[in-house]
């Protein structure tokens, strides 16, 4: 365990076996088929702008506009490929700004969250659920939660150090055959430690 009284003296050289590098989540939107063709066209689809950290996941050229009671967040990012179901990320200070109560959730766990509306090219789609603020987690490949000991859904403490020294708690371990290792935090918690992409967090416990 680590006195967490001494961050400030916490040396990340020491956790050679326990770095993780940091990959900062923008607001974006996932989509399930028939809604992208309701708001791009039928048979429309997905656009790979960029490949992404996580295997097969790709930032797409497709945006949308999202939808609250309160006000618009123009432009917001499809994330590839298509899901079973939609779901739209927001950090809260986003989702506060439209005026929607999102609910700290894993992905795919949307029962009780807030829905939106999405508006594109082509059309717009009325959500009654899917706005969520996403729990912070780090995706481990099989071999590499291993080799730490990890496993599949732990609870994890972690580091991470900008230009302050943050601990976030209950950073759930996502592991998987498909998976890359990357602590994943959204525009808020990266602002709050002051870090960038690529910068290291260190698992504590």
């Amino acid at each position: 365990m680590v006195d967490v009284a001494n961050l400030r003296e916490l040396n990340f050289d020491d956790f050679k076996g326990q770095q993780v590098p940091i990959g900062i989540s923008n607001k974006h939107v996932h989509v399930c088929q028939e809604d992208l063709e309701t708001l791009f066209g039928a048979g429309y689809e997905l656009t790979n702008k960029k490949d992404l950290s996580q295997p097969g996941q790709f930032a797409c050229e497709e945006k949308v506009d999202v939808v609250g009671p309160k006000g618009t967040i123009k432009g917001v990012r499809i994330l590839g490929p298509v899901r079973p179901e939609t779901q739209i990320e927001l950090a809260q200070t986003d989702a506060r700004s439209i005026g929607v109560n999102a609910l700290l959730r894993e992905s795919g766990k949307l029962e009780g969250t807030e829905g939106c509306k999405l508006i594109g090219p082509k059309g717009e789609v009325e959500l009654d659920k899917g706005v969520i603020v996403a729990h912070l987690h780090i995706h481990f490949h099989t071999d590499e939660a291993a080799a730490m000991g990890i496993k599949d859904k732990q609870m994890l403490t972690v580091a991470v150090r900008g230009q302050k020294t943050v601990v976030f708690a209950d950073v759930i371990a996502r592991v998987g055959d498909k998976m890359k290792l990357d602590f994943h935090i959204d525009t808020d918690e990266a602002n709050a430690a002051l870090v960038k992409n690529g910068d290291v967090a260190v698992i504590l416990a």
